[in-house]
């Protein structure tokens, strides 16, 4: 067995990578979100969080609330309702609407028992001790709360992480390079439920299956792009494995007259 995975998990948990570089803006978090137009069918997720949180009154804290895509759709639609957001990386939080706080999940700052709903969407694989983070998950919750999670299967993507392979193996001159990073290896889909359920009683699970097709290789390639914060990390020249994906891309486009990448996803809604 090698280091490889550890080295994998220390990548993804950086915290100095995660707030200085990965997270820095939301310029990069955005590029990925994007390429969720072209699924089909497309969910409407910050519609879905809000239809789980119908019942939910008082307030409602964003852990790791990235660019604010959630709290905005809640300040829309929820107008009744307390949010704060937090996240690591200050930079990211300046696009937030307040008020916004810099915390880490593992030491929230709030009382036993102080928030309505948590939502913790797309972050909890960044979190050095999950179990630890899902247990302040808890702690924080009120007895009749709402946690919601999120995350992606080992199988998200998979037609992402071969075109990896192909293109980074291109540019090193053999049959299949290094594995691209996993963000959701360390809180896959599969495993969230037992994750969740050493806090919660009820974990409920909303898969969330779909195709992405597109006929430009832009989204594609901009996703890809996006993980340059781990570049050191994934053992071939970033830029030059990024131009041989998009020459991959544009040539199965001309060849088939589209790009498909199979997605599974998933909202967990926990309970005590």
């Amino acid at each position: 067995m090698t280091d490889a995975p550890a080295r994998h998990d220390a990548a993804v948990t950086d915290r100095s990578l995660l707030a200085g570089s990965a997270y820095k803006s939301g310029r990069d978090l955005a590029a990925r979100q994007s390429l969720y137009r072209w699924q089909s069918p497309r969910y409407d997720l910050p519609g879905l969080v809000v239809e789980q949180l119908r019942h939910v009154r008082g307030t409602v804290v964003d852990v790791g609330c990235g660019n604010g895509k959630f709290i905005r759709r809640l300040r829309d639609n929820r107008p009744d309702l307390r949010l704060l957001g937090l996240d690591i990386s200050a930079g990211i939080l300046a696009e937030v609407p307040g008020p916004v706080a810099v915390a880490d999940a593992s030491r929230l700052p709030l009382p036993d028992a102080g928030a309505n709903a948590l939502l913790a969407l797309h972050m909890l694989y960044h979190v050095e001790d999950i179990p630890a983070a899902v247990a302040e998950l808890g702690r924080a919750l009120a007895d009749d709360g709402t946690v919601i999670a999120s995350t992606n299967s080992a199988r998200d993507k998979a037609e992402l992480d071969d075109l990896w392979q192909r293109a980074s193996g291109d540019v090193l001159g053999r049959k299949r390079g290094p594995s691209r990073i996993s963000l959701s290896a360390r809180f896959s889909l599969e495993e969230a439920p037992s994750l969740l359920g050493a806090a919660f009683g009820t974990v409920r699970m909303l898969e969330l299956p779909g195709t992405i097709t597109v006929t430009d290789p832009a989204p594609v390639i901009a996703h890809m792009a996006s993980y340059r914060a781990w570049a050191d990390q994934c053992g071939v020249p970033f830029d030059a494995m990024i131009q041989r994906a998009e020459e991959i891309v544009s040539q199965q486009i001309e060849k088939h007259g589209r790009f498909e990448i199979t997605c599974l996803g998933g909202l967990l809604v926990c309970r005590r």
